[in-house]
């Protein structure tokens, strides 16, 4: 008897989903990733692992949505830092996104679903 095997990098290729543990893991990664490299995280994560599982594409959706809407607000910053409004705007998106991105980490790590307050929703769940 035969066994067929689908090679990899095919098409028909199944994704296999992660552990819970691993999971956890990967979403708190992400939220913490924001803090230092902005969307970039939540952008890799949400492409490779929006198809592993239902908690860590929760997780990778959410923070892609404030990843993209604290983008915004440091252009919106950028573009009126001559009105110095903008510097108080720059100051404020960086806390922001210092804050919520740790508080939405522990709660990944607690195993807890997290949504973001203020966050744009650009991609739906």
């Amino acid at each position: 008897m035969s066994e067929t095997t689908t090679p990899p990098g095919s098409p028909h290729q199944t994704v296999q989903p992660i552990k819970p543990a691993d999971e956890k893991l990967w979403a708190t990664l992400i939220h913490v990733g924001g803090i230092f490299f902005h969307f970039l995280p939540a952008l890799i994560g949400y492409i490779v692992l929006k198809d592993r599982g239902a908690f860590v594409r929760q997780h990778t959706t959410a923070a892609l949505n404030f990843q993209l809407t604290v983008l915004l607000g440091y252009v919106v910053g950028l573009f009126t830092i001559w009105f110095l409004v903008g510097a108080l705007i720059l100051v404020a998106v960086a806390v922001v996104n210092i804050v919520f991105c740790i508080v939405a980490a522990v709660a990944a790590d607690r195993g807890e679903r997290y949504v973001y307050p203020m966050a744009i929703k650009f991609i739906g769940d």
